[in-house]
């Protein structure tokens, strides 16, 4: 078998170890042993690899560390008074905005959401709530996750009593803005996943009636569907208010997400589970499984039959077709610039607390095998 990263007790293979990094990227969440998205800590100069015919010296493989292309989120988050002013019955706090906000807080914060970046967008606005240019820019710009910045922002937001609620429902606007934000990020990251995710309990409302039509936010969403996912989170009215959310079904059909998410609100544990089910399965379909090749070590170079996979210190054998379990592929096999993991690979990695990565070069590129 060939030798791959991790621990080596007979001194002939490679090892990793997080005392030893030189690669200038600092460890994420060492304490906790969770890291996500990047493999941290490479020697600049590993030990010798047994490769090849499985003799020692067969083969030099100079290791790089590398990382899933990041997933960029722009979150618009419903506050008007509907949330939990307790002007009608069912605009409970405690059934709605208060899980829902415990809920969001805690993915922000979450180890599990390194690799992520999002921003956030309160609506409706304070002034001029229907027009874009209120919610441009969010008011938390793209960070990096996990982070205690959004926390802070939705506890300023909070309202203190119930004149402190805003008034309306302006989706369309928030889209827009928010759309723009990702489409600019875009532009910037053109290997990264790009998702717009919409909080609501609620239909378009207290604008114009061409911008509270419900079509014209699905119009929105079709129109950037090529580039970002849309997902939609419709937080329901609790036992006795109206329906308000089926028809944000059609925002998340349009946006490439087939259906919303609809969180009943029977009771606060209930609105806190269903709430975090969503973020998470949000999080889990949108994990990149994408691989971008950075510059070989110095000494090495990049020769696509020379490249290997490991993955948690596991060797992931190529495979063009993805056919056999537990592969890899390019994304372009004649002038390759990524390296995509299977669908089965992508799965493991999803439900995994550790993302550790490394590319191997110069050493024949490990088949998959059956």
């Amino acid at each position: 078998m060939p030798e791959t990263a991790g621990e080596d007790e007979t001194g002939d293979g490679i090892v990793v170890d997080a005392s030893t990094s030189t690669t200038g990227m600092e460890p994420t969440n060492a304490s906790s042993g969770e890291e996500m998205a990047v493999k941290l800590d490479v020697p600049a100069t590993p030990p010798t690899s047994t490769f090849g015919d499985g003799t020692p010296d067969a083969c030099h493989a100079e290791l790089t560390g590398t990382m899933l292309q990041p997933v960029f989120m722009g979150f618009a988050f419903d506050v008007s008074g509907s949330m939990g002013k307790l002007d009608k019955p069912w605009h409970d706090p405690v059934l709605k905005w208060e899980p829902v906000v415990a809920a969001t807080k805690a993915f922000f914060a979450d180890a599990s959401s390194v690799g992520f970046q999002a921003s956030l967008s309160f609506f409706p606005a304070e002034d001029d709530r229907c027009d874009a240019t209120s919610y441009d820019p969010p008011d938390v710009p793209m960070t990096a996750l996990p982070s205690q910045v959004f926390a802070d922002a939705i506890d300023a937001v909070t309202p203190e009593d119930e004149d402190d609620w805003r008034g309306g429902t302006p989706t369309l606007a928030v889209t827009r803005a928010t759309l723009e934000q990702l489409q600019a990020s875009l532009a910037e990251n053109p290997g990264a996943q790009h998702v717009f995710v919409l909080v609501s309990d609620g239909y378009p409302q207290g604008c114009d009636d061409e911008d509270d039509d419900i079509q014209a936010t699905v119009d929105e969403v079709a129109a950037a569907r090529e580039d970002i996912l849309t997902f939609v989170i419709g937080v329901q009215n609790p036992p006795g208010g109206p329906d308000a959310v089926s028809n944000l079904h059609a925002i998340a059909d349009a946006g490439g997400s087939d259906e919303a998410f609809i969180v009943e609100t029977t009771s606060s544990d209930a609105t806190a589970a269903a709430f975090k089910a969503a973020i998470e399965a949000i999080r889990a379909s949108v994990t990149s499984c994408s691989l971008a090749i950075p510059e070989p070590p110095d000494g090495a170079v990049f020769e696509p039959d020379k490249v290997n996979v490991t993955i948690d210190g596991a060797p992931i054998g190529y495979d063009p077709t993805c056919d056999i379990a537990g592969s890899w592929r390019y994304d372009a096999p004649d002038a390759p610039t990524s390296i995509e993991l299977c669908p089965d690979t992508c799965l493991a990695v999803q439900s995994s607390a550790t993302r550790d990565l490394v590319l191997e070069f110069g050493c024949e590129t490990r088949p998959a095998t059956p």
